[in-house]
């Protein structure tokens, strides 16, 4: 069996979309060595540029010659001349989007993760909004099947494009490997002094802009304790930056907030596990792999009851309303000081986070392109 990927965010992307790309290519190449994975980006350099190199089952395609120049053609239409030669029986499109032109005989699978651009067009300019929609209509409605990586996807997917809920199918999703790895004290110790981090904080970790709504975690912390501090992880994004910044400085919480823009990704675990508790309070997620990122540090969560939250955290982590800051401090006081509460919530977590190890998820995959394969589907 010969699968092919699109591979652009697998190289290109530290976070997120990378992540998940990478994940599942080196899950499904590791634990099936029968499969033949095929990797098409425009570019390979930077950090991931050898990433897949020590795999035997992997081999990767990029554009030549004057194609090269033109990358985002060459993904949209060119890969599919290349999946022939190939004889490439299945292509996954990892990030939302499919190529044009796809010969009949290869089965097509496309994930997606979100729905943003339909919920909250106001976060896309308006151009890149309707690329956005136009490349993933077309992606879902050419698919032979539908990868949505919650419930809460799948039902938007039916919602807002009409895709028939027999060709949809839910994969959820891991997290990086280094989250999986134990933290020592070291790596906590060390975290504490590159960062100049206090002895106890709640972390939020997530890009600062409107739908992850970390003002509503500011104005929680304002009504907790002065012992409390919060370290939020992540860049903002325009006027929602600034009014968290106001927000800090009206509250006079200068000295409780400490903000990290430029946090290293290979850091995240030690500050998750140095953290006391973690907060992830926003609108709307596709996933929420931050939830998953602290459970697997082994912190105690609270995150929204809305979307598809609960459907990462479980029985594992507390919840409140995203849109109450009063909740949400209460929530918050007792993940600080409920310490029967905090050892049940760890241990729910331990085995709540064996849903989504990277084992399972590359068998779930696997199982399903087989199933393509032989024509089931």
């Amino acid at each position: 069996m010969i699968i092919g990927f699109d591979a652009k965010r697998a190289f290109r992307n530290n976070t997120g979309l990378g992540n998940y790309s990478r994940m599942l290519i080196c899950s499904l190449a590791s634990a099936h060595q029968d499969v033949q994975v095929i990797l098409y980006a425009p570019q390979m350099s930077g950090y991931y540029k050898s990433f897949f190199s020590s795999y035997a089952n992997i081999s990767t395609r990029q554009p030549r010659g004057w194609r090269s120049l033109l990358p985002s053609l060459w993904r949209g239409f060119g890969i599919s001349r290349h999946l022939q030669g190939d004889r490439v029986n299945i292509y996954h499109g990892l990030s939302h989007e499919l190529p044009h032109l796809i010969p009949s005989r290869i089965r097509r699978v496309v994930t997606i993760h979100d729905l943003v651009a339909w919920r909250y067009p106001q976060y896309f300019n308006v151009i890149d909004a309707f690329i956005h929609r136009v490349k993933m209509r077309h992606s879902c409605h050419s698919a032979d099947i539908v990868v949505a990586i919650s419930e809460q996807t799948k039902n938007d997917i039916i919602h807002y494009l009409h895709i028939p809920e027999s060709k949809i199918r839910v994969l959820y999703q891991s997290c990086d490997e280094i989250f999986w790895q134990p933290v020592t004290e070291e790596d906590i110790a060390s975290v504490r002094q590159s960062y100049h981090l206090p002895d106890r904080y709640i972390i939020s970790v997530g890009t600062v802009e409107e739908r992850k709504n970390q003002l509503a975690i500011i104005e929680a912390l304002s009504r907790l304790p002065e012992w409390v501090h919060l370290v939020l992880v992540g860049r903002s994004r325009g006027r929602y930056g600034r009014l968290v910044r106001r927000s800090i400085e009206e509250k006079g919480l200068s000295q409780r907030v400490h903000w990290l823009t430029d946090a290293r990704f290979s850091d995240f675990p030690a500050l998750y596990a140095a953290s006391s508790a973690a907060a992830y309070m926003s609108f709307f997620e596709g996933f929420g792999i931050p939830i998953l990122e602290a459970m697997c540090s082994g912190t105690v969560v609270l995150t929204s009851n809305c979307s598809s939250m609960p459907e990462v955290g479980g029985d594992a982590v507390l919840y409140a309303d995203p849109r109450r800051s009063d909740e949400i401090a209460a929530q918050l006081l007792r993940l600080l000081t409920d310490d029967v509460l905090r050892a049940d919530l760890l241990s729910r977590s331990r085995q709540r986070i064996q849903r989504f190890t990277a084992e399972k998820i590359g068998d779930d995959f696997y199982r399903l392109y087989v199933e393509l394969y032989k024509g089931g589907v």
